[in-house]
């Protein structure tokens, strides 16, 4: 699978990149620069960084301003942060006027580790998911994350990327090619369909080889694109597989299990099983540690992929 590097490390490197390219991007961080990664444009491009201090509502406006004098706006704090103490300019100065920001939040999920549950974000998918105009992105390692801010930066429009604080292994090769609305097919199968983002695309992965051994046949899709999700590629997965398992570093409720079981109600009725945080808040610990406290581990997948299987089969 390759090198492991944390999503946010390789935002930096991409957002560096993409103001050597493009020099109607600018930068915003909230006195988090150094943890978010945008230190690293803030020295190749000084004069296009901006840090607002801690103001992370000023933040959001301050790049609403400046999308609508024609920059491309990043704007990056955590994930926390970004969604909950900025909620209403994302909202109202951001997504309702349909400004060109791209907000790209690091330190999402459980895998903030330390810090613990008020530094823990798991409710931001649900959160951003729900505001018109905004395209949710949430990639699964470096590669899927650099072409994520490409994207975002050619797209128009308002764009939530969810970033994470630890290193993620690299699961996609130099031949991927990040589609908007489109799923990633890791591998192919007959018997259950596995949906990840984010830090669960490995572990997704690694269930399925796990699940080759007793007799159980699955595929894997990566879903980095939460919204518009790939509707098509569900569709076709609970047509051809008749069962289906999601996994998120997120809340159960609003997140991509919640954006399956939508598509899957109103189009193709089928078991379904949700691997995430349940209705409950993070802890302090390691992030290996609160992966496995909180069931999000490719045993945990597998336990779920044969229990849905069961349940097709009864």
């Amino acid at each position: 699978m390759g090198k492991e590097l944390a999503t946010r490390e390789a935002y930096g490197l991409a957002l560096k990149d993409l103001g050597d390219r493009n020099k109607n991007v600018v930068v915003l961080d909230a006195d988090l620069s150094k943890s978010t990664k945008t230190n690293v444009f803030a020295k190749a491009h000084p004069d296009r960084f901006f840090n607002v201090g801690i103001a992370e509502q000023n933040l959001m406006g301050v790049a609403a301003g400046l999308a609508a004098a024609g920059k491309i706006p990043f704007v990056s704090t955590f994930a926390m942060f970004a969604t909950g103490r900025a909620f209403e300019q994302v909202r109202n100065s951001i997504c309702y006027p349909e400004l060109n920001v791209k907000i790209a939040a690091t330190h999402a999920g459980l895998t903030v580790g330390e810090d613990g549950a008020s530094h823990q974000s798991i409710e931001d998918i649900a959160i951003m998911r729900v505001l018109p105009n905004l395209t949710v992105i949430v990639p699964a390692d470096a590669t899927e994350t650099k072409q994520a801010i490409d994207f975002a930066a050619e797209h128009k429009g308002p764009v939530y990327i969810r970033l994470g604080r630890s290193a993620v292994p690299n699961v996609f090769g130099e031949a991927y090619e990040f589609r908007i609305g489109k799923a990633a097919l890791l591998t192919d199968g007959t018997d259950v369909t596995i949906i990840a983002c984010g830090v669960m695309v490995a572990p997704a992965r690694h269930a399925a080889e796990q699940l080759i051994s007793q007799g159980i046949s699955a595929r894997v899709l990566a879903m980095a694109s939460i919204k518009p999700i790939d509707k098509e590629a569900i569709i076709a997965a609970a047509r051809d597989t008749g069962a289906i398992v999601t996994c998120e570093e997120h809340s159960i409720i609003g997140g991509l299990g919640s954006a399956v079981a939508e598509v899957l109600a109103e189009n193709a009725p089928v078991p379904m099983e949700r691997l995430g945080v349940m209705d409950t808040f993070g802890e302090s610990g390691t992030p290996g540690d609160l992966l496995k406290k909180y069931n999000l581990t490719a045993e945990a997948i597998v336990v779920a992929a044969k229990k849905v299987v069961s349940r097709k089969n009864q």
